[in-house]
């Protein structure tokens, strides 16, 4: 795969945001966002989605006015955003920073965030906190999309609900980034455009049977992706999936009970200073202790270690820094649409 230059897509980004009306503050995130989830390997949830978030500019379904963001109810801890679907990496960022100022006062901040658009990698938001000794935490979920099935049923009803957190660590810092499902949306979607089969049987056909096959996801009557656990497990991915429900949607006040059309999200974004509890100090042995603990496991297979969350990530991260970020083909396709009808056509590695 070609590589591409971290700073040179963030200023192709950026010039494509601005164009199609984005505020400079909105288009300088949401690049930054989206490039840092390729350096840290989620190529589906990185740039790629540069293309979609453009569509939904040009057609209204998203916004890029940065002062459209509305504070409705602020405490010193506390607050409620609304989104107007501003694009969902500069609303997190804000949201983030909110958090910032007051945890490092206070201890902890919490925002909840109704009608965002899209907020791309969860992980990707991490690690400047995380650098901090702050410990950030973000869920979030699409009160418009049903893609997963409650454990027991058929139907589709809730979305794989991520939630992320980066623990500070001298060490070994860790960025977790899990769904509440056994894969994302983008996985089946990606995999049937490449016309595979997933690597596990992570698909609940309309007629109840498991599968490996993502046109099975799309069939008639139409299949769901499982719960995290799967049938055996699976009612603790679904109870943890309606927890994320709860403290995204139900909490801002705006959901699935609304009706909401397109693509958006809710989110709940909390940051905590280890500083006003335990101790920093005490925060960053103990977190160090136990990743030592993990990593000194003995190996169930001598070929595949231990590896802690996020260490994979991190690694690459610095190789595509010093050497470029590899985009799969899908993603440079994605691209080239989105820079053909710029005023970059003809002047980038796209075209």
């Amino acid at each position: 795969m070609t590589r591409y230059d971290a700073d040179t897509l963030r200023a192709t980004l950026f010039t494509l945001f601005t164009e199609n009306g984005a505020s400079a503050d909105v288009a300088e995130t949401t690049a930054r966002i989206l490039v840092e989830g390729d350096l840290l390997g989620h190529h589906t949830h990185g740039v790629k989605l540069a293309n979609g978030y453009l569509k939904d500019l040009k057609a209204g379904h998203a916004c890029g006015d940065h002062s459209r963001l509305e504070i409705q109810e602020n405490s010193p801890v506390a607050a409620l955003f609304d989104g107007h679907y501003l694009l969902g990496p500069y609303l997190v960022q804000r949201a983030l920073d909110h958090c910032r100022d007051a945890a490092t006062t206070f201890g902890i901040g919490m925002v909840s965030l109704k009608r965002s658009h899209h907020i791309a990698c969860l992980a990707a938001y991490l690690q400047p906190l995380v650098e901090a000794n702050l410990v950030p935490l973000i869920l979030t979920s699409d009160p418009a999309v049903a893609s997963v099935a409650p454990f027991g049923g058929l139907d589709r009803v809730y979305t794989p609900n991520p939630l992320a957190i980066g623990i500070p660590g001298r060490e070994q810092p860790l960025l977790i980034d899990v769904s509440m499902s056994t894969i994302t949306n983008g996985t089946v979607g990606k995999t049937r455009a490449a016309g595979d089969r997933l690597g596990h049987p992570a698909i609940l056909t309309g007629h109840g049977e498991v599968s490996d096959d993502p046109e099975d996801y799309f069939a008639s009557p139409e299949g769901s992706i499982l719960p995290l656990g799967e049938l055996a497990f699976g009612h603790k991915g679904f109870a943890l999936g309606l927890m994320v429900e709860a403290l995204t949607s139900a909490l801002s006040g705006y959901g699935r009970k609304d009706s909401p059309q397109g693509w958006g999200a809710s989110v709940m974004v909390m940051v905590i200073d280890p500083a006003r509890f335990g101790g920093t100090d005490s925060f960053l042995d103990e977190t160090d202790h136990i990743a030592r603990r993990c990593l000194g496991s003995r190996p169930r297979d001598p070929e595949r270690p231990v590896r802690l969350p996020g260490q994979s990530g991190l690694a690459r991260r610095r190789d595509y820094l010093d050497n470029g970020i590899p985009l799969p083909p899908d993603v440079v396709e994605a691209m080239r649409e989105a820079v053909a009808d710029s005023s970059l056509s003809g002047n980038t590695a796209f075209g």
